[in-house]
């Protein structure tokens, strides 16, 4: 009689185990189809729907083959910074998705914030984390003389491009001739050292806004050739595509059921998809989620400040230097810049997200797991307010979220042959 009760006992464990494990790693309430609107969202998230990048109104160029020869060049040459050690692919290296694995980024001093991903960046209307830039061209221009970046300055720049027969040849081919600098300083620049900044104002305000134009020329190289780094299908694109064709959700073997759970929760209960939505999983919008400041900084204003900065950029869509004309400057002419933005950071895409910890906008986050207890909570924001709310969700579901974000990762769409250096 007792091996037949204990008997009895094991088997209810034993059931009770397997009713747990299902619950946990797939959802009892799961059934083997997808809602009309579920299908339709994960469509949206799909890569397949990601169109082809339009043309940048600021920068006739950004199409050019010429530019982006001249722009691939310049990307991985240390030359461009002030100790001939850094280049733009120091900070955005390639074989990590174009990050560089470290909180907060190296150039040749610590930065301030974390270096974001490059994939996909050409379809974004705005660039780093508070969006102070509002073209591709102009984002590339500003670690060139930033003293933390490359520390260097437009004439060094410039007189580089007219001193390397390769260089010059490669840029008068995208942009025309070279500004004569024979008479000028060595180094200038309006935003650089002391020195820097009273050599430019040494320089006639003609002689400046040329300089200044084939500067401007050499962040249109740059972004040109960034163009090219766009993602490549993961394995929850070919089953969305599965799902586009009629396949049934748990006949798939793409995806495992843990993984399906988590992709219900991301477009469902876990909200995810609020703000990381599209193809790119970012809606290139600016949100404060609460995360806390980088150690040893006050909180920054993030957007809040960063659509101001980008007004009075002399680089911007609307400035003497962009290609574009007024009415093609939509982004910057009606930019939002209410008081809801202080501490607001923009979203950043979720492709190849598992390749590119740690995350936010100063590395405060080591892991993904972090990241889905940090939603789950909400803490409160030390500025302004946390738009996230709790998310209740179960230690198991953050499980399946974080192994449904890791099927975002795959090897880029771009040509092995852009992917180092020339």
């Amino acid at each position: 009689m007792k091996k037949i009760l204990a008997s009895i006992v094991v088997a209810t464990i034993s059931l009770s185990s397997l009713g747990y494990f299902i619950w946990d790693n797939f959802s009892l309430n799961t059934t083997n189809e997808w809602s009309a609107e579920e299908l339709r969202l994960i469509q949206s998230l799909s890569l397949a729907e990601l169109p082809s990048l339009s043309a940048d109104p600021s920068n006739r160029l950004a199409n050019d083959s010429r530019a982006l020869d001249l722009g691939y060049r310049l990307f991985f040459d240390t030359r461009l910074s002030s100790n001939s050690q850094v280049s733009c692919s120091s900070c955005h290296r390639p074989e990590l998705m174009f990050t560089d694995g470290l909180p907060l980024a190296l150039g040749t001093d610590i930065g301030t914030r974390h270096t974001p991903s490059l994939v996909g960046i050409a379809y974004s209307p705005w660039f780093y984390w508070d969006g102070r830039k509002d073209s591709h061209w102009a984002q590339a221009l500003a670690p060139l003389e930033a003293s933390h970046e490359h520390k260097s300055d437009r004439i060094s720049i410039i007189r580089l491009l007219a001193e390397d027969t390769l260089l010059k040849a490669s840029y008068e081919s995208a942009f025309g001739n070279l500004p004569d600098l024979e008479s000028l300083p060595n180094s200038a620049s309006p935003l650089g050292t002391a020195a820097q900044q009273q050599a430019w104002q040494s320089i006639e305000s003609s002689q400046q806004a040329t300089i200044s134009a084939a500067f401007a020329n050499v962040g249109k190289a740059l972004a040109a050739y960034q163009r090219l780094i766009l993602p490549g299908r993961t394995r929850f694109d070919r089953y969305a595509d599965e799902l586009a064709d009629g396949k049934e959700m748990g006949k798939s073997e793409i995806l495992d059921a843990i993984e399906m759970a988590g992709l219900k929760l991301f477009i469902g209960q876990g909200q995810c998809i609020n703000c990381h939505n599209g193809p790119l999983f970012t809606n290139h919008e600016f949100h404060n989620t609460g995360v806390l400041a980088v150690a040893g900084q006050l909180p920054p204003m993030g957007r809040y400040d960063g659509i101001r900065t980008a007004r009075q950029d002399p680089f911007n869509c609307l400035g003497k230097f962009s290609d574009a004309g007024e009415a093609e400057c939509i982004e910057l002419r009606f930019a939002r810049d209410e008081n809801d933005l202080v501490g607001a950071q923009k979203t950043p895409t979720l492709r190849n997200v598992s390749l590119t910890a740690p995350y936010m906008h100063g590395g405060q986050i080591k892991s993904l797991a972090e990241v889905m207890t940090h939603y789950n909570d909400a803490p409160a924001s030390m500025l302004n307010h946390n738009e996230a709310k709790s998310l209740e969700l179960r230690a198991v579901e953050l499980k399946q979220l974080e192994a449904f974000i890791e099927t975002l990762s795959a090897p880029l769409a771009t040509p092995a042959k852009w992917l180092s250096a020339p």
